[in-house]
């Protein structure tokens, strides 16, 4: 269940109107410690397989299904400020982990990273380079990585299967203990976007 404040319920009527076949899209960026959200209106015709449709009371939210613990339980709220105005999602009290420890240059620190790092830049970063891609570590979760891919692989259509089939194969052979590796990407916004 999501909950809205009345003046985010109020902006969204006037978006809404009287069309009950809509719904509020919230996407989720950015790793689980400090998460980025867009919201959208879409048809419920719209959902996709990956999403799973909240209840907002009576307002109908559509999520990733894998980044719904983020949203479930999260208050919406219309905000404004002096250079700014908009919706604001405040994650549910708990589902925002801490940080992991960060080196001088902000990257994540500790032994999942470091080893995680030493593959992309010994074995993963040189392979995709020929196709001028990158992957980036992100943020480290427990046993969750984020990463972020990057050149010729931001907004490729093969990224997705680079990922699972390629990469993260990768890892989970040198960093056994890997849960979850977490693409933070915004394909949308690549040279060549395929969503």
């Amino acid at each position: 269940m999501i909950s809205f404040t009345d003046r985010a319920r109020e902006m969204l009527q006037t978006f809404l109107g009287d069309d009950e076949g809509q719904a509020l899209r919230i996407r989720v960026g950015g790793p689980a410690s400090a998460p980025t959200f867009d919201l959208s209106l879409v048809s419920m015709d719209d959902q996709t397989a990956e999403e799973t449709a909240l209840d907002g009371d009576g307002i109908k939210v559509l999520v990733d299904q894998e980044r719904s613990k983020l949203v479930d339980g999260a208050t919406v709220d219309y905000v404004e400020r002096v250079n700014e105005s908009g919706f604001e999602v405040r994650p549910p009290e708990g589902a925002v982990p801490d940080r992991v420890g960060r080196r001088a240059d902000g990257e994540p620190e500790g032994p999942i990273a470091e080893r995680v790092r030493e593959v992309l830049d010994s074995q993963v970063n040189p392979a995709i380079a020929a196709h001028g891609g990158m992957i980036a570590l992100v943020d480290v979760e427990d046993t969750e990585i984020y990463v972020e891919m990057g050149g010729g692989c931001q907004g490729c259509a093969l990224s997705r299967m680079t990922l699972r089939q390629g990469v993260e194969r990768m890892l989970r052979e040198a960093v056994p203990e890997l849960t979850a590796v977490h693409d933070v990407t915004d394909h949308a916004s690549g040279e060549n976007p395929y969503l």
